[in-house]
């Protein structure tokens, strides 16, 4: 006899279907199947939880191939499956980097080993991430990605960028860029502006940031295909997609928590992990971004989690990499500001901006509770107080602000095909 699974008395929320009610849900075989009262082989009672889709992560650094002393598939997987997410998209800036059909195929081979969350993958927009030279468009969707970017890096030759865009658009995919004008960023390593005159550090201009979003706006309108800005933090890159999202050019931006979360002043301390690319900006850009998300311009919420060892962040900030974790705080961290405190969108909106909002991004066939879809689920309890310990991480990093931090809001229960993968000790 198949295992049949009643999810019981949860509030379902499925924005991809408008549906927010108190009901039950069903899996057989891994997926979402239609009401079977009396015949369940497994019930689990989600009374004062919301019960909806797996939660989707468009924007991880999983770090292998070659960097598995930051994370691993295992590891990077069960940090996901510990936040909620049953689905994270890895970005490209691996050793070597995925700009070809064998380094996608080695990827997906060890997610279908190791990973206990759906892992799907990007592929390099240029070989190397060097921005010179397209890399192989065609053998890359073949294998099987669902974007192209060079994260971690910015083409700054524009002819480069506009080709990209008009290969992506023949296998309809969506080109995803980290937005950086090299030549105005210079060595910055944190936001140009006060904090960084009062402690000597070099500014990253926000400039640097809008320039290369008005490229990417002007580049899909021109090729008439998707171009979706990465880790938004500056107000002025709102400004720019909003007038461009309301002429109808097709341009999407996403937000990291830290960049509604903490400001530049938090680099006081000289502490590396507050340094990210781009930078901790000012509460004016966090009230510009919040906004943004409130009316719709910015539809994509992510993590941009980027492990790293302990030993290559307690070094001099300056010399400290980038990044900071952040799959198993986000959705807290989020839905503790967006809904709870400033009640600037709904439960529902802030499950949306995770799940049917990057689903429809890169037509991806997750981010539902259809009948007949896979049984992705989450367990989420809003009501729930917690505080963040670094140390208790399923990520061999730690290098996240976060630690000691308190929200409201977290996952108790990641279900995958019908799997439950991760549940939150009593």
């Amino acid at each position: 006899m198949k295992k049949i699974t009643r999810i019981a008395k949860g509030r379902i929320i499925d924005p991809a279907n408008h549906r927010d009610e108190t009901a039950d849900l069903w899996i057989a075989d891994g997926k979402i199947i239609d009401p079977m009262p009396g015949k369940e082989t497994e019930t689990i009672d989600a009374a004062g939880l919301v019960v909806a889709p797996g939660l989707i992560d468009i924007h991880v650094h999983l770090r292998e191939p070659g960097q598995s002393h930051k994370e691993t598939m295992a590891s990077g997987t069960r940090a996901a499956a510990a936040g909620g997410f049953t689905t994270v998209v890895a970005m490209p800036n691996t050793n070597p980097s995925a700009d070809s059909a064998a380094t996608i195929t080695w990827i997906k081979e060890k997610a279908a080993r190791e990973a206990c969350v759906n892992v799907l993958c990007t592929g390099a927009i240029t070989k190397g991430l060097k921005g010179e030279e397209l890399a192989p468009v065609g053998s890359l969707f073949n294998a099987g990605v669902v974007a192209l970017t060079d994260d971690g890096h910015c083409i700054q030759n524009n002819e480069i960028m506009r080709r990209a865009v008009e290969y992506a658009r023949m296998f309809g995919l969506t080109v995803m860029d980290h937005c950086q004008d090299y030549s105005i960023v210079g060595d910055g390593i944190m936001h140009e502006g006060e904090w960084s005159l009062r402690l000597g550090l070099p500014g990253w201009p926000r400039a640097g940031e809008e320039m290369i979003v008005a490229r990417n706006i002007m580049l899909a309108e021109l090729c008439d295909s998707p171009i979706h800005c990465q880790h938004i933090s500056s107000g002025g890159s709102v400004r720019l997609i909003r007038e461009a999202r309301a002429r109808g050019v097709k341009i999407s931006g996403e937000v990291c928590a830290h960049h509604i979360a903490l400001t530049d002043a938090t680099l006081a301390a000289f502490d590396s992990n507050f340094k990210m690319n781009p930078p901790l900006r000012t509460q004016e850009d966090i009230e510009a971004i919040i906004a943004g998300i409130a009316d719709g311009t910015l539809t994509i919420l992510c993590s941009d989690h980027a492990p790293h060892a302990s030993y290559e962040k307690e070094v001099e900030i300056d010399h400290a990499p980038f990044g900071i974790t952040g799959l198993e705080t986000e959705f807290a961290i989020f839905h503790d500001i967006l809904v709870h405190k400033r009640q600037a969108i709904d439960l529902p909106r802030l499950i949306a901006l995770f799940t049917s909002e990057p689903a429809a991004l890169l037509k991806l066939d997750r981010g539902t509770l259809s009948s007949g879809a896979a049984a992705d689920v989450v367990l989420i309890d809003p009501k729930r107080d917690w505080t963040f310990d670094k140390n208790q991480s399923a990520s061999l990093s730690k290098n996240t602000p976060f630690h000691g931090h308190t929200w409201r809001g977290r996952a108790v229960r990641t279900i995958v095909r019908g799997e439950t993968v991760w549940t939150l000790a009593a």
